[in-house]
């Protein structure tokens, strides 16, 4: 029987799950469930705690819309909490096994340690931070205790100090550091005008040999709507003049780009401003010298550098102030500059053996910037290069296309001139500040000032292409998972929530070129409400409702995407057993992606009567073969 968007093809033959009337998924269908832990020890009950809220995604290190929220497990919600008959109209979606060491002091069996996964996320389970704990001395107690910082950012940090005083004895405290960054001047009859603003400096290579991209931004535009959990944004960026690679490297469906986004100029000036760099120093032009190590530049060998560059541009473009957990060296660090003794005694009982639980809760607590640490204890000013020598390099942040890179381009005019266009969406991760305002991800609050200067722009009548907004960016990952296993034949199901969906746009794009039976795709969308927060709704230049099936977790019947994996239990077993048939998975991976992948088991232990290790073994297998490809964060 032919498609009905074909009369060249030829369709597949009839079933429950490829009919040429009836392309869309199934309704329910019923399934017997199969929790992955079937119980929790009751002893363990009384620690547990569900979460009234859902909070999901990543910005960091994936070519989705990476994202760092600090976040609760949300990996346990399919393994521990079974849904209801009838869903509610709003539910929570974790379980929150702990919220410090001590939480999982209890937890834990007094000698075996933790015995779960679960556990083992939260702890090692060895009791190592217990080992060297401070015991309480009277003498000592009465001497000199420690007087706490009397600010708002110290308090952000919930240190437990416990019996900690002037006169504890602190053991296996860290070494010092060394210095391995210095700062000399520069003295150059016509100085080189800095791009710090809009642009990295030429030794920030991420894609080597080639440099840093400045891509004009061609529009932007919100997704999202007013009342959405998040933001989430829509980027056009103009590569026409993307220079040339050898190897007919192009940009391809499915790829990714590297954004290397800049610490914001208020971040930079706060810490210049804590650190008593005088305002003439900061753009002055300095000969940097390393003695070890890649930084500043992200790749390369592993030796002394000597650049020429500036203050700003090191802080703004090379070192990571806001994405990272502090570590015991940087701590180390501020307390060998820390002048007022009870700081000082505090930061090295961090470093210490002694220490190792507070710091163990500081780490795995809400995220802490370098500002927000300098705040809390204002006695220490490093100096600039030493405090450089222990940061982290910031890295770029890769983010997944949204269309067709091969067939997107803007006529310039009336003319018959092609712009060449990729388009993004990033999602705008937000956390509490210490002062109680937001604080965003580097390069989503990078990206959503940018939009917010667009959308500015466009009320005042101006286009976007006239304000010269610059994005650092350069093609990366072209290889990954999403874009290696795109094929062109065989039935796909296509498995998102939230941003995770925005690469499966480009996946309908590209499959329309070839549309048939044969090559059906299916899309399950898992959104909170999708009157709010449906990405790229009557964007996919198809009939949507034939492709694709959009999941509410917050309106209607309440049902998480993996959810609904597990009622297309037919769909799912036809398409990964046809020839050339796929399924892709891109999501945050805590909560949504195990949840499908524990889902997928259900599903083979189901269709196929499998046991759970066949089930398991099943899968790997499938992802091994190129057949279940899942992208996560």
């Amino acid at each position: 029987m032919p498609h009905p968007q074909s009369n060249q093809h030829t369709c597949l033959s009839e079933s429950s799950t490829c009919h040429p009337h009836d392309p869309i998924p199934h309704e329910p269908i019923s399934i017997s469930r199969h929790p992955s832990i079937s119980a929790i020890e009751p002893s363990l009950d009384s620690v547990f705690s569900k979460s009234s809220e859902y909070t999901s995604g990543s910005e960091y290190g994936s070519p989705g819309t990476p994202a760092t929220d600090p976040q609760l497990d949300e990996a346990v919600d399919s393994a521990f909490v079974l849904p209801p008959t009838t869903p509610p109209k709003r539910r929570g979606s974790t379980v929150l096994i702990s919220q410090s060491s001590e939480d999982v002091r209890r937890i834990m069996p007094p000698e075996k340690g933790a015995e779960t996964t679960e556990l083992g996320r939260v702890c090692c389970g060895g009791g190592c931070c217990f080992l060297k704990t401070l015991q309480e001395d009277p003498v000592t107690k009465s001497g000199s205790p420690v007087v706490i910082p009397g600010n708002d950012a110290f308090r952000s940090l919930c240190i437990r100090l416990g019996p900690l005083s002037l006169d504890s004895e602190l053991t296996n405290v860290v070494d010092l550091p060394a210095e391995t960054v210095s700062f000399e001047k520069q003295f150059t009859e016509s100085p080189v005008q800095s791009k710090v603003q809009k642009h990295p400096p030429e030794f920030v290579t991420p894609h080597p040999p080639y440099e840093v991209y400045s891509a004009k931004v061609h529009h932007a535009r919100e997704l999202t709507k007013p009342g959405a959990e998040k933001r989430t944004y829509h980027y056009d960026l103009d590569v026409t003049d993307y220079p040339a690679e050898s190897g007919n490297v192009d940009f391809v469906v499915g790829g990714a780009v590297g954004v290397q986004a800049p610490n914001s100029d208020d971040l930079v000036d706060e810490i210049f401003d804590i650190l008593n760099v005088p305002r003439y120093a900061r753009d002055k032009q300095v000969l940097m010298k390393t003695s070890t190590g890649r930084w500043p530049t992200i790749w390369g060998d592993d030796k002394p550098r000597e650049l020429v560059t500036t203050r700003r541009e090191i802080l703004t473009w090379c070192s990571d102030v806001q994405s990272y957990p502090p570590t015991k060296p940087l701590l180390r660090v501020l307390a060998e500059y820390a002048t007022a003794p009870n700081e000082k005694k505090i930061l090295l009982y961090l470093s210490s053996a002694q220490g190792q639980a507070a710091f163990c809760d500081l780490r795995t607590g809400p995220h802490i910037t370098i500002a927000q640490l300098l705040n809390a204890f204002p006695s220490s000013h490093p100096p600039l290069p030493h405090l450089l020598s222990v940061l982290t390099t910031l890295m770029p942040r890769f983010y997944s296309l949204s269309q067709d890179p091969q067939s997107s381009c803007t006529r310039e005019g009336t003319g018959t001139n092609c712009r060449r266009l990729i388009e993004i969406a990033v999602t705008v991760h937000e956390t509490p500040n210490w002062r109680g305002g937001p604080r965003t991800g580097v390069a989503s609050g990078f990206l959503e000032r940018l939009a917010m200067k667009v959308q500015e722009a466009e009320k005042e009548g101006i286009n976007a292409t006239d304000l010269n907004l610059r994005v650092p960016m350069f093609r990366g990952l072209m290889a990954n998972p999403l874009a290696r296993e795109f094929v062109t034949d065989g039935p796909m199901l296509l498995i998102g929530a939230g941003v995770g969906v925005a690469p499966f746009r480009g996946f309908v794009q590209r499959r329309l070129k070839s549309a048939n039976c044969a090559n059906k795709v299916w899309v399950l969308q898992g959104v909170r409400d999708s009157l709010v927060d449906e990405l790229y709704s009557g964007e996919w230049g198809v009939e949507e409702d034939k492709v694709k099936k959009v999941v509410q977790s917050r309106r209607g019947e309440g049902r998480y995407v993996q959810e609904e994996v597990r009622h297309q239990a037919d769909l799912v077993w036809f398409i990964i057993n046809a020839l050339d048939g796929r399924v892709f998975v891109c999501g945050s991976s805590k909560g949504m992606g195990e949840g499908v992948e524990s889902a997928l088991i259900d599903v083979a232990m189901d269709k196929g009567n499998l046991r759970r290790e066949e089930a398991e073994e099943f899968w790997a297998k499938k992802k091994d073969g190129g057949q279940y490809i899942a992208e996560t964060w």
